[in-house]
């Protein structure tokens, strides 16, 4: 094992695991244990499952005295791994009072202990560096997940309470359009064997066949998205899919998750509170039904996400600054291509394995492979995605009905 590797690794694990500390230390004990709909999770489950995971994955493993911090806690912080055991369900997460919050804390010291304890102790085992590094990287997707499920128990609350308090943003004036051409041959796409970190699911590299195309430099704003909706957008079934269209009949839907209408004027709940609708800012938090009506009132399309990858490898040169304070999508302030890094951004491609795609063996086999069925693509990162978790190849995916996630749209064309 090369040392300076495996010291890297020992640093990345350790500023992980206080960063996860960090983003809860701004909520109250009380907001640990909110879960405000079946696919949010608790804070307070978050810290403990991700101590599950290198628990049952690193410390069972290469610990020779290894006894769990609680016997139950394997069932409680189980998320879906079936060859584990059985888990408690996801929707009632909420329930779960206990352990508390302080006991949860005392389990996350206790297994940081048992990890360092195994770094100190020389273990070289590579199996050992490749469970810690899937271990951090899970915890990053973790990280997003509490900024995403802290906002939506936040508005769940009538009081509209701030994450953090902070001045009302204003992005800078929208500018047009530009449509940045990409040739028509054959690309690249996928994460290559150099060594670097990346999902089982970003592999294996292969080529594509792209049609000559242009996709948008920015994404689509609020205040383009509110010209969408004044036009009648939610009420025109020739714009929707189906499948969405039917939904509406039970719970009609008229703007984005996080949008609210007062005294006849459009405000938006933010992790910094409920503000002044920013027609310059991105619009985000919309569902694949969302992002597909829009495209096609605006007679354009959602990328595949082969063109996104494409794009990103002839395009993107921007640097991306992750700020836990200052968490706002913002309009793109000069001429460059901004597609990293603002919102994570719907594809129109189904989430399906790419040509030579293999599960990883055992319970880390369940991590992705799974889940590919009735799932759409989404590239690009957001705003809330943690330090160095965010690359071209990423291949997030959620539900079409989807929007509590940081999500936007970019439009593609036909030349």
């Amino acid at each position: 094992m090369n040392i300076d590797h495996r010291r890297g690794i020992t640093d990345l694990y350790a500023s992980t695991r206080n960063l996860s500390l960090n983003i809860c230390a701004k909520i109250s004990n009380e907001d640990h244990i909110v879960q405000s709909m079946p696919d949010v999770s608790p804070p307070k489950w978050h810290l403990a499952h991700t101590t599950w995971f290198f628990e049952t994955f690193v410390l069972k493993n290469f610990l020779t005295d290894f006894k769990p911090f609680h016997e139950q806690f394997e069932y409680i912080f189980n998320s879906y791994y079936e060859t584990v055991g059985d888990f408690h369900p996801r929707a009632h997460r909420g329930d779960l009072s206990r352990p508390a919050l302080d006991e949860v804390r005392e389990y996350r010291s206790h297994v940081d202990q048992q990890i360092h304890g195994l770094f100190d102790s020389g273990q070289d085992d590579e199996n050992f560096l490749k469970l810690i590094e899937i271990g951090i990287h899970h915890e990053k997707q973790h990280q997003e997940l509490l900024f995403m499920d802290i906002k939506h128990n936040l508005f769940k609350n009538p009081l509209y309470p701030a994450y953090h308090q902070h001045a009302p943003h204003t992005s800078p004036e929208t500018k047009p359009y530009q449509w940045l051409p990409i040739a028509a041959g054959i690309y690249e796409i996928g994460a290559s064997a150099d060594g670097s970190f990346c999902y089982d699911n970003e592999g294996k590299r292969h080529r594509v066949f792209i049609e000559p195309m242009e996709i948008a430099n920015r994404l689509v704003t609020n205040g383009e998205y509110l010209n969408f909706i004044e036009a009648g957008g939610y009420v025109r079934p020739e714009l929707w899919l189906s499948e969405a269209w039917n939904s509406f009949k039970d719970q009609p839907e008229s703007s984005p998750l996080y949008w609210v209408r007062q005294d006849d004027k459009w405000y938006e709940f933010t992790l910094h509170g409920l503000q002044p609708l920013d027609l310059n800012a991105p619009v985000s938090h919309v569902s694949y039904y969302e992002a597909d009506a829009y495209a096609r009132w605006a007679n354009v399309r959602l990328p595949t996400e082969q063109e996104w990858e494409v794009a990103a490898q002839l395009y993107d040169h921007r640097d991306r600054i992750f700020d836990i304070d200052h968490l706002y999508p913002s309009a793109q302030s000069d001429d460059s291509f901004d597609i990293m890094g603002q919102l994570w951004q719907w594809t129109a491609s189904a989430y399906s394995p790419y040509p030579g795609f293999k599960a990883e063996a055992g319970a880390l086999g369940e991590y992705n492979g799974k889940f590919m069925c009735n799932q759409y693509v989404l590239r690009g990162g957001s705003i809330a995605s943690p330090p160095n978790h965010i690359r071209s190849t990423y291949r997030n995916f959620f539900p079409s009905h989807s929007q509590w996630m940081f999500s936007g749209i970019r439009l593609a064309r036909e030349v």
